[in-house]
């Protein structure tokens, strides 16, 4: 059997997608019509033999109950799991700390994947030259610009024997074009590895605490937190890597972080686009008393869209919007119980919760054309051309235009607004 361990981070982190994470979990935030993690469910549920998903992360127990709930009848055949850190372990530690539990029934092989990712997940052909290499742990990489590899984990890969020769975390200096995506599977033995790579640091920490004493410098140190403390990339892929321990599979299908709230706009495109292929996810399609579709669209079944309304490419619209006559929505997402009035235009942004736009207004963003875009929407505390967010319960009133902004929850807008984060 196989295992897979999806790690969802807790309520402390993804402050860069705020005003969004203020109302759920980014995990379970929707794109391409359904939360970001169940795309990742769902690329799991096509692995042959996998029998068991773990989540791991810092919510509350009941955060997820809901949302698992619905994966025990959508996926039949998988049991799944939520476990709770209760302490900061770093990216491995807690996949270490609950190893007894993942390797319950002897898997042969464990998946590890990064909530926060958007990708066309290959994850049985990764399986497969996993299986057919036979390392302690495969890494699935990509190729990006070179001008960027230096914000993620770069890989040095030989490209014919599939070894990854070296790994380095966000390098100051360019090191390779070929970056990790944060999905991997590694062989059960992966833990003896990582045990001694424990023992290694408690050795350094004890080595470095006595010098510490040595000189009389007496700080009050958290040994228990920092010997315990394990990263997934530098004190394990890096170690695997010189170890020859890690080989590597190349991504060709699409994949991006969803690390700012701007991101989750790009990424609804591509998990739309990717449905229009494969069926994922069901689109909307054009009627003779509908509205105008262009391009890959989701339409909530309890949508009302009004038919002289104009909608897409790449939108998502959720349960209970209400959309007006002679509305224009593209490279939008519109959130449950948004209603949209009477010629208003919603373009390359994100309507929060219960929001609500009124007659000829626009909310308007920048199209995204590079990363940078969207991992920072601000610099110098200014908003910068960017997607447009409106968080939860916002009301543009009428013939109010709202571009490149972003709104924190239950605000009122009765006059334009451009390039500002209004609190």
């Amino acid at each position: 059997m196989n295992k897979a361990v999806i790690l969802v981070g807790g309520p402390s982190r993804a402050t860069r997608f705020r005003p969004l994470s203020m109302h759920l979990p980014q995990p379970l935030f929707p794109v391409g019509g359904q939360p970001i993690i169940w795309h990742q469910i769902k690329a799991l549920s096509k692995v042959k033999d996998l029998k068991e998903i773990i989540l791991i992360g810092f919510f509350e127990d009941y955060i997820f109950q809901p949302f698992l709930s619905k994966c025990y009848e959508e996926f039949s055949g998988i049991s799944f799991k939520y476990l709770r850190e209760y302490s900061q372990l770093g990216t491995a530690g807690g996949f270490f700390h609950f190893r007894d539990q993942i390797l319950r029934g002897s898997p042969k092989n464990i998946f590890m994947l990064y909530t926060d990712i958007c990708c066309s997940f290959p994850l049985n052909d990764l399986l497969a030259q996993h299986e057919r290499h036979g390392r302690l742990g495969t890494i699935m990489v990509t190729k990006v610009d070179r001008s960027s590899a230096h914000l993620y984990g770069c890989v040095v890969v030989d490209h014919e024997t599939k070894l990854a020769e070296h790994y380095v975390e966000k390098p100051e200096t360019y090191v390779s074009d070929l970056v990790s995506t944060g999905v991997f599977v590694f062989d059960q033995e992966i833990f003896n590895f990582m045990a001694k790579a424990l023992e290694k640091r408690a050795a350094e920490f004890e080595h470095e605490h006595a010098q510490e004493n040595a000189y009389g410098r007496y700080e009050d140190l958290d040994n228990t937190q920092d010997v315990n403390r394990l990263r997934l990339e530098q004190d394990i892929l890096r170690a695997m890597a010189g170890d020859k321990k890690l080989s590597a599979y190349m991504c060709t299908g699409f994949w991006r972080q969803i690390k700012s709230a701007a991101s989750a706009v790009p990424a609804n495109a591509l998990y739309l686009q990717k449905a229009a292929t494969d069926g994922s996810v069901a689109l909307a399609t054009a009627s003779s008393d509908g509205p105008e579709i262009s391009g890959s669209v989701y339409i909530h079944p309890s949508a009302q869209i009004h038919p002289t309304a104009r909608i897409g490419p790449n939108v998502s619209i959720h349960a209970r919007v209400v959309v007006g006559p002679g509305v224009r929505i593209n490279d939008s997402i519109i959130l449950d119980n948004v209603h949209i009035k009477d010629n208003a235009a919603i373009l390359h942004a994100i309507v929060g919760w219960d929001g609500r736009i009124g007659k000829w207004g626009r909310v308007e963003g920048s199209k995204v054309t590079n990363s940078d875009d969207i991992d920072e929407v601000t610099h110098a505390g200014v908003k910068v051309n960017s997607i447009c967010i409106l968080g939860e319960d916002v009301h543009v009133k009428d013939e109010v235009f709202i571009r490149n902004s972003i709104v924190l929850p239950h605000k009122e807008l009765g006059g334009n607004k451009h390039n500002e984060v209004i609190m």
